[in-house]
């Protein structure tokens, strides 16, 4: 495991692999910021500052797509940022958290609660409708699918539970929740997450200085503990150093960590972002297709 970058970021979040550019994003959710790196040149920055960005999306074209706060939604290009949808009706005072593309190009986007409201995961359409498919969420967090896209992986960090949903790939409506997994109270709280390409869930545990890997029948089968208390979310990414296979290469795996503002309570590498190689490969995220 090593450490990549450490911006100390206050909430650091939303790592996602660029396999265009060949590089990965992450973001500082309070801070408005999104980092990238070029693990080829081992150059990283930030390239962008805004409103509280809770989850971005790679789309088909290679723009970014923000979720932002206020319910906010809007396609970067690297200079502008035009908006899909300024404000979303109820979540003027939330924001987004934890996003996720699927395969027919609609995003899962959930939503912090409020002392208002509850969180609600909502499902933007390609053709920019956005409605509620889950409500009465404690906190909308990591999603993930199945490598057969049959199954979504839901976390609701309140209920320290992830749950599974059957998903049709075609339109993207869910059917037959069941639970996943519960984890222990006294452990820190299940965060971001994805699948690997054997089925396996990785789910990052924040206040719990780890990350854990699930079997697909919900059985703990590894744990690696950070020098961090915040562990916020993994993704998998490619090996520059793979030259023969790099679209089969997705065996580096990124981290991000949280609370950089408090480094004596959360760790002296609070806020980074880490790499390590777990000996398993991952798989690209679907891309959105959210038009203007």
């Amino acid at each position: 495991m090593e450490v990549i970058a450490n911006y100390k970021c206050v909430t650091g979040e939303g790592p996602i692999w660029h396999s265009q550019e060949k590089k990965l994003y992450w973001l500082d959710i309070p801070s408005g910021f999104i980092f990238r790196y070029d693990p080829f040149t081992n150059k990283h920055e930030q390239i962008y500052k805004g409103p509280q960005i809770g989850g971005i999306t790679i789309q088909s074209d290679g723009n970014l797509l923000l979720f932002m706060e206020k319910g906010a939604i809007g396609i970067w290009d690297g200079n502008e940022l035009n908006y899909v949808i300024e404000t979303l009706e109820g979540e003027e005072t939330s924001r987004f958290n934890d996003v996720i593309a699927a395969p027919n190009g609609s995003v899962f986007c959930g939503t912090m609660s409020t002392t208002e409201n509850l969180g609600t995961l909502y499902r933007l359409d390609p053709d920019g409708s956005i409605q509620p498919v889950i409500t009465g969420i404690g906190i909308s967090n990591g999603l993930g699918f199945t490598t057969d896209c049959e199954w979504m992986y839901y976390t609701d960090s309140t209920a320290h539970t992830i749950y599974k949903y059957r998903i049709n790939p075609i339109n993207g409506e869910l059917s037959e929740r069941s639970v996943f997994i519960t984890t222990p109270i006294n452990e820190g709280i299940p965060d971001g997450m994805t699948v690997d390409s054997e089925n396996h869930v990785w789910s990052a545990r924040w206040d719990g200085w780890a990350l854990y890997r699930y079997s697909p029948d919900g059985e703990q089968v590894n744990k690696i503990d950070f020098n961090t208390k915040k562990v916020s979310c993994p993704t998998f990414a490619e090996n520059p150093l793979n030259k023969e296979r790099p679209e089969n290469s997705y065996t580096d795996m990124y981290v991000t960590t949280a609370g950089g503002d408090n480094p004596s309570e959360n760790g002296l590498q609070a806020g980074a972002l880490f790499r390590l190689n777990p000996g398993i490969s991952g798989k690209p995220e679907f891309r959105s297709q959210i038009f203007l």
